[in-house]
């Protein structure tokens, strides 16, 4: 049970099933702003994929993926997908999205080996989301408009929220409070990335930290990025003010992905040249992929946020360790 707890106090203001509905009118509105505001249409999105396609995520490149095999593709390992950020790529390039268009899509996946808490969860649920950009696009100015537009978004299903259920009035603030790793680390020498974020956020309520992925002056980093998805000098997180936890709560990770200098510098520096043998990075090396900006957006983070839970497992269905069920319910907050 260690990392599962039950703020004193809290009592959740929406019971189970009002909870249920209320994720249903966040979700339904959610989506709707999402993709008006950045011209997304949405798309069906795999739940798994052909390891030799190189399309899955490895993310911080040490997590175990879910795999099995085919009865109809003997030998050939397939994988439970970590996230969509190499997929939707590769989907608008096959679908022939035009420059300002993209997709949004539902994307559940398993982290089989998440430490889970208040937070995390082995299970997965996010709106993935994709853009095409011209390569004049590809700057910091773009990456700014889209956050500031998912906020915008974020505060509609807040007001809408609002409408329905008249106890759930609306703290956010109207605006985004913009850092760099680099800025944060300036700020805060004496604090880990984790706590420069929850200093930072405490403070401004709402924030979008950038450039996550390459070391520091400090000799480290803020984070770990995988060094084929996300150019690491154009991307950064959405964060959010907790009350109920009293601490930072990431809601989106985003950036305009690698072109081939990007990418080409991202895995010497991990020590992960071998993956240019993979399609997708082919691809992208040889130029065939459009240019592309996207991210995820978790959508039980976002439940958590707007509905004021306190603990992941109030808006979504997962799996525990032994007693964590029990210990809420006895203080009167059931998880699903």
């Amino acid at each position: 049970m260690q990392g599962h707890t039950c703020p004193q106090g809290y009592v959740p203001m929406l019971d189970l099933r009002a909870t249920q509905q209320a994720i249903k009118v966040l979700k339904d509105c959610f989506q709707q702003q999402l993709g008006a505001s950045l011209n997304l249409t949405r798309v069906s999105a795999p739940l798994f994929v052909r390891k030799l396609t190189g399309l899955n995520d490895d993310l911080s490149g040490v997590e175990r993926k879910v795999a099995f095999d085919l009865k109809e593709l003997p030998g050939d390992e397939v994988q439970v997908v970590q996230s969509l950020a190499k997929w939707k790529r590769h989907a608008l390039g096959r679908y022939g999205y035009p420059v300002g268009s993209g997709l949004y899509t539902d994307m559940n996946a398993i982290r089989r080996d998440e430490i889970t808490d208040n937070l995390h969860s082995v299970y997965v649920d996010q709106w993935d989301w994709e853009k095409v950009l011209t390569r004049q696009q590809r700057n910091y100015d773009t990456l700014m408009d889209a956050a500031m537009r998912i906020h915008a978004a974020v505060l509609e299903a807040e007001t809408v929220l609002h409408s329905r259920y008249p106890v759930l009035a609306p703290r956010l603030p109207a605006t985004l409070a913009f850092i760099s790793s680099q800025e944060l680390c300036d700020m805060y020498p004496e604090l880990t990335p984790e706590q420069r974020e929850a200093a930072f956020v405490k403070e401004h309520r709402a924030a979008f930290v950038s450039q996550i992925g390459w070391p520091l002056s400090d000799g480290k980093r803020h984070g770990d990025r995988a060094p084929d998805y996300d150019d690491w000098s154009l991307n950064g997180d959405l964060i959010y003010y907790h009350p109920e936890l009293d601490c930072a709560l990431e809601v989106s990770s985003m950036g305009i992905r690698v072109d081939a200098p990007a990418m080409f510098a991202q895995l010497s520096a991990a020590g992960a040249m071998d993956r240019l043998n993979l399609p997708f990075h082919q691809q992208v090396m040889r130029d065939q992929l459009p240019l592309t900006m996207g991210g995820g957006i978790g959508q039980s983070r976002l439940c958590m946020l707007l509905l004021r839970k306190a603990h992941i497992g109030e808006v979504q269905c997962s799996t525990w360790p032994d007693g964590v069920v029990d210990s809420f319910a006895a203080k009167g907050v059931p998880l699903l």
